[in-house]
């Protein structure tokens, strides 16, 4: 493994005062330093006319992603790249990381001998840097900036943290801070105005690329996958939808996973937008003058239900499959591991082979226990897990036409049906605020449903709608759907 400089700072925010030589991965380096920075092997040949390449990483991560297991620096550096690498707080919201991004961006440039950057930054890596540009002013510094999945419109992964179903388990796992309360898509819908119309927002391009696959089966990107298939194509962490801006250029959209689409295959693809040069220009500024409308998102149908809690010794959960349901994918999510868990069919046959894998995204140290059964019968199913003393998310994906019946309408939360293939349905609602359990509420609904969203307080707003109805042969079905809305001190709704 190559060697990096370390340039290791007294405080997050503070100028550099030292500059220590230190091994990836060795005892000297202390890694995942929030304000740190790293710079990457001289190519054999530098070329004036390429930039530096400063790689930002994303949630619940270090600058380490970048070269543990991953070839990614070492492209850059064969394709002779100059690189530096800037650690983020991994928990923290783009406010925060938008100023270490900013500050790390101006020691670098002048590290460099005032050579122009391109950000590439995964995940929430992206949201932290352009916000550096925009709202902390780190523009003049970076050409273009380059995104791989970067929930630009927030994760749905994010709203489920702060569920009815899921609340328990999260605040557990750690997964309630700033940087996954951020990302509620809620809150990513009023964030996005203050960047969208910023003056500074057109003075560097953005360029953007998306996976649409989830990982092997009984991983937790699977997991992730599963949960998001409900609202659109997604990599395993972020959906197609949301890593696109109306004003970016979108590179490919590809067979990545949301490790592999910041791995090193997919160089190539941005490398011809690694310039010195702010192709912007001037004109461009006149854009932020009207009013950016956001990227259409995909609409959200009824492929997955939810239900959580905790136990004591034992762990049970019964739930409907409906008729010509061609596969379930169960994941029993959980704090602790267990071998001890086992899916029961209507007319007693017995399921124990499971895939284990543990979470390291939103639900970071959580033990996925993954069943997948193919022609399930119709009926009720049952689940038992046995620990002592733990918290669950259990998951159950419907691989069915179904799915696709009912219909939400994002901006109105109203529940629709297609009426082909259901007779009736009802929906019980529930209401997070900030985490917290805010009111319990049912609302009968046969062909249609809206949410009342009399929300007036400031927050986020976690709204779980557990959809419970009859199909037209007269079986029993059952769903879940998870939203968030964000309500500003003025009272406003996103």
């Amino acid at each position: 493994m190559k060697r990096l400089v370390l340039i290791l700072l007294i405080a997050i925010l503070v100028v550099p005062v030292s500059v220590n030589a230190g091994t990836i991965g060795g005892k000297d380096d202390p890694g995942g330093v929030p304000g740190q920075w790293y710079v990457g092997d001289t190519p054999s040949y530098v070329d004036p006319n390429k930039p530096v390449i400063v790689f930002v990483h994303g949630i619940n991560s270090s600058s380490k992603t970048w070269w543990e297991n991953n070839n990614m620096y070492q492209t850059a550096l064969n394709n002779g790249y100059q690189t530096a690498f800037i650690d983020v707080h991994p928990d923290k919201n783009m406010w925060d990381n938008g100023s270490i991004v900013s500050a790390r961006i101006r020691d670098i440039y002048n590290h460099f001998g005032n050579k122009k950057i391109v950000i590439v930054a995964h995940s929430k890596g992206g949201i932290d840097s352009q916000n550096a540009l925009v709202h902390y002013g780190a523009y003049p510094y970076v050409s273009n900036l380059i995104t791989l999945s970067s929930p630009h419109y927030g994760s749905q992964l994010a709203d489920l943290a702060y569920s009815g179903w899921a609340s328990w388990l999260s605040s557990i796992l750690g997964s309630k801070n700033d940087a996954t309360y951020s990302l509620q898509t809620g809150y990513m819908n009023s964030y996005r105005p203050q960047i969208d119309n910023h003056t500074n927002r057109s003075r560097n391009k953005i360029y953007t690329l998306a996976g649409t696959k989830w990982g092997s089966f009984g991983s937790s990107l699977y997991w992730g996958g599963l949960y998001l298939s409900s609202y659109g194509s997604n990599d395993g962490a972020v959906t197609v939808a949301s890593s696109r801006l109306p004003y970016s250029t979108e590179v490919k959209v590809s067979s990545w996973n949301h490790t592999t689409v910041r791995e090193g295959g997919t160089f190539q693809y941005f490398r011809p937008y690694l310039t010195t040069t702010q192709t912007a220009g001037v004109a461009a500024l006149s854009e932020v003058s009207a009013t950016v409308e956001p990227v259409e998102q995909e609409p959200t149908n009824i492929s997955a239900l939810h239900r959580g809690g905790e136990f004591q010794v034992e762990g049970k959960e019964t739930f409907f499959v409906e008729e010509n349901v061609q596969k379930i994918d169960l994941d029993w999510l959980s704090d602790k591991q267990t071998k001890k868990i086992e899916v029961i069919s209507p007319t007693g046959v017995v399921y124990r082979d499971f895939k284990h894998a543990v979470d390291q995204d939103i639900f970071k140290g959580g033990h996925h226990h993954t069943f997948q059964i193919s022609n399930p019968e119709a009926g009720v199913w049952t689940v038992k897990a046995k620990k002592d003393k733990a918290a669950y998310l259990m998951t159950v994906g419907f691989h069915t036409e179904l799915n696709e019946e009912i219909i939400l309408e994002d901006s109105t939360l109203e529940l629709k049906n297609k009426g082909n293939k259901i007779k009736d349905f009802n929906v019980d609602v529930k209401v997070n605020k900030d985490g917290k359990a805010k009111q319990n509420f049912g609302m009968k609904m046969a062909n249609k449903g809206k949410v009342a969203m009399n929300f007036k307080e400031e927050g986020v707003y976690t709204i779980t709608l557990d959809v419970k109805g009859v199909t037209k042969d007269g079986n029993a079905f059952e769903r879940t759907i998870v939203k968030s809305v964000y309500v500003d001190k003025n009272g406003n709704k996103y």
